[in-house]
C-alpha cells in the first residue's frame, strides 16, 4: 500500500515531498507554517493579502495607521474613489514580510507566496506589479497566482530579472480557465512550472458558481492531464480542495497530480495565524455548520462557518485602512450594501448587511472563519481534553500524517 512518501515533486532536478500546504490570508498561513512546511521538504505558502496590515503586526511598522490617519478625512464619504495605497509601503511591506521569511528558511523545501488577483487595491494593475516584483525582490522561491484569472501577471513580471527563475505558477478550475491563461501568455514563451487544480470542496473563495456540488476534483485533474497530454505540455498539476488523508493524496497522486495542497488540517496547528478560541470552532464545527455563500465583496462563492462573526455585521466600510477590494473607480459591493442600508436606517443604528460583508477588516480581524468543506472532521484528528476544547496540533503532525499514513488513518497526537 503505497504512501505519499513514495512520490516526489519535481522541478527539473529538485524533488521535494508532494504536499503543498495552501496559502490562507490573512496571516492565517503564517511564516511560521510555511518555514516549517518548508523545513519538512514540502512547498509553505505565505499570503500577501493586506501586506502592509501583516508588515505593521509582524514587525511594528505603522503602515494602517499612516494611512488611516492620511485619509480621515474621508471616513464617512461614501465615494472612496481617492484613497490610495501608497506603492513604495506596499512594496516596503512585501519585502519586509517575505525577506524576512525566506532569511529564516531551512529544509529542502521551498516558500511561496500565494498572490490574489482580486486584491484590486483601487489600482489593480499598479499594486498587482509592485506585489509580484516585491516578492521575487525578496527572494521568494515561487509565486501561486489565485483568485482570478491573472491574464496579464505574467507580463507585469516578465522584466524582473527572476522571471524565468522563480517557480511560478496558477490555481484553476476548470480546462478553460488553463487554456486562457496559457493563449493570454504564449508570447512571453514562459510556461507555468506548476498549476494548482481547486476543486470544489476547498476553503475560501471557490472557483465555481453556486453549483459547485455538480463539479468533482478527480474528474477535473483528468480532463485537464487529458489535454495536457494532447498538448504535449509536461507541467506539474497539483490537487487541491477536500484532501483530508494521505490515502486521499495518495488517489491523486497515482492518477494525475504530481502533489497535492492541503490547508484544512492545517488550520489547528499551533503554527497557524487563527486565534486559539477560533481553532475551537473549527474543531467543534459539525457538517451543518458549514455553508457556501456569496458575501464576499469579490463575487466569488465563499465557504466559511455559518457562526462567523463577519455575516450580518454592518460595520462601515474601513477602506481608508484597508481598502483592498476597491476596484479601479474605488468601488466594492460592500460599499454599497451599507450605504443602502445606511439609507434605509439613517440613524445608523442596528445596521445589519446581510448579503455583503466588510472582507478587509472582518479578515484582518479573524472574524471571516473560511473553511474546507471536511472542517466537520477536524474533530477526528485530535483528542479532546478534560476543559471541553480540542488539543491543539503541530504542523509536523499534521505534514507527517499525510506523508505516512496509510488506509485512511488519521494518527493522534500523543
Amino acid at each position: 500500500m503505497k504512501r505519499v512518501d513514495d512520490f516526489r515533486l519535481k522541478f527539473g532536478k529538485q524533488e521535494l515531498v508532494p504536499i503543498m500546504v495552501g496559502g490562507m490570508g490573512v496571516d492565517i498561513s503564517t511564516a511560521e507554517l510555511a518555514l516549517e512546511t518548508a523545513r519538512l521538504g514540502g512547498i509553505g505558502h505565505i499570503s500577501d493579502a493586506m501586506v502592509t496590515d501583516v508588515s505593521d503586526r509582524r514587525f511594528d511598522t505603522s503602515f494602517v495607521k499612516d494611512k488611516t490617519k492620511f485619509y480621515k478625512y474621508n471616513i464617512d464619504n461614501a465615494d472612496k474613489s481617492g484613497v490610495k495605497f501608497d506603492l513604495g509601503h506596499v512594496a516596503e511591506a512585501t519585502r519586509l514580510h517575505v525577506g524576512r521569511t525566506m532569511e529564516a528558511k531551512r529544509g529542502d523545501g521551498m516558500v511561496f507566496v500565494n498572490c490574489m488577483e482580486k486584491l484590486t487595491m483601487n489600482a489593480p494593475a499598479d499594486t498587482l506589479r509592485v506585489r509580484l516584483a516585491s516578492s521575487l525582490d525578496a527572494g521568494v522561491d515561487g509565486i501561486t497566482l489565485s483568485a482570478g484569472l491573472h491574464l496579464g501577471s505574467f507580463a507585469l513580471m516578465e522584466d524582473h530579472p527572476r522571471f524565468r527563475d522563480a517557480k511560478l505558477g496558477i490555481i484553476v478550475s476548470s480546462v478553460r480557465a488553463l487554456q486562457l491563461f496559457l493563449r493570454k501568455n504564449a508570447r512571453l514563451n514562459r510556461l507555468p512550472d506548476f498549476v494548482v487544480i481547486e476543486g470544489p470542496l476547498a476553503g475560501g473563495h471557490l472557483g465555481f458558481g453556486l453549483d459547485w456540488a455538480q463539479y468533482d476534483l478527480q474528474t477535473i485533474v483528468t480532463e485537464i492531464a487529458a489535454w495536457m497530454k494532447q498538448e504535449n505540455l509536461d507541467i506539474p498539476l497539483i490537487a487541491a480542495g477536500g484532501i483530508f488523508t494521505g490515502s486521499d493524496a495518495v488517489g491523486f497522486l497515482e492518477n494525475g497530480a504530481a502533489a497535492v495542497q492541503v490547508a484544512t488540517r492545517f488550520t489547528v496547528t499551533d503554527e497557524c495565524g487563527l486565534p486559539a478560541d477560533t481553532k475551537q470552532e473549527y474543531f467543534k464545527a459539525n457538517e451543518d455548520d458549514i455553508e457556501v455563500n456569496t458575501v464576499s465583496p469579490t463575487g466569488y462563492p465563499m465557504r466559511m462557518l455559518k457562526s462567523s462573526p463577519a455575516i450580518g455585521s454592518g460595520i462601515r466600510p474601513g477602506c481608508e485602512s484597508y481598502g483592498y477590494l476597491l476596484d479601479g473607480k474605488g468601488n466594492c459591493a460592500y460599499i454599497t450594501a451599507y450605504n443602502r442600508e445606511i439609507a434605509l436606517h439613517p440613524d445608523g443604528k442596528n445596521i445589519s448587511v446581510m448579503d455583503k460583508t466588510c472582507l478587509c477588516t472582518h479578515m484582518r480581524n479573524f472574524k471571516c472563519w473560511t473553511c474546507g468543506h471536511y472542517t466537520y472532521r477536524l474533530k477526528d484528528t485530535s483528542r479532546r481534553l478534560d476543559d471541553g476544547n480540542y488539543q491543539m496540533l503541530s504542523a509536523e503532525h499534521v505534514f507527517k500524517d499525510y506523508q505516512f499514513s496509510v488506509d485512511h488513518q488519521i494518527a493522534l497526537p500523543a
